[in-house]
């Protein structure tokens, strides 16, 4: 049983951000120190994290709640059939937007908050050589 009330439940629920996460900051902050220079406000399908726009890469930082890390998601005790349909929804919904931006040209790029928490400096490398692989395939 859920120990807070359903006003008090609602109250936390709203107060969770989806943007400017710290693990999305945190992110941005260290590609920032490698030289990377990107877009946080676009209007891309799927509304990225992050917009490469010279090398058309697009990265989203996924939370491990909302997108069903499978090292960390832990179905809720309440109300389950609610949350199976949300959070099934919100995987179908990332596998479209990412086959849309594909099919546009663009990289996409999806990491696991607890990537970022656990690793940053790996994180950030591997979107560089996405980059750097994109741009030498552009010279060429």
């Amino acid at each position: 049983m859920d120990v807070l009330t359903p006003e008090q439940r609602a109250y936390c629920m709203s107060r969770i951000r989806s943007q400017n996460t710290g693990p999305e900051i945190s992110f941005r902050k260290g590609l920032w120190a490698l030289g990377v220079r990107y877009r946080i406000r676009n209007r891309l399908t799927g509304r990225p994290d992050l917009v490469i726009p010279r090398a058309r890469v697009v990265v989203f930082v996924d939370g491990c709640f909302w997108h069903c890390c499978p090292t960390h998601f832990v179905m809720p005790q309440t109300r389950r059939a609610f949350w199976k349909r949300k959070l099934e929804a919100n995987r179908a919904r990332d596998h479209r937007v990412n086959l849309n931006l594909k099919r546009d040209g663009w990289r996409v790029v999806r990491i696991w908050e607890h990537d970022i928490e656990k690793r940053p400096l790996r994180v950030c490398e591997r979107v560089v050589r996405l980059i750097n692989s994109r741009s030498l395939a552009i010279a060429k």
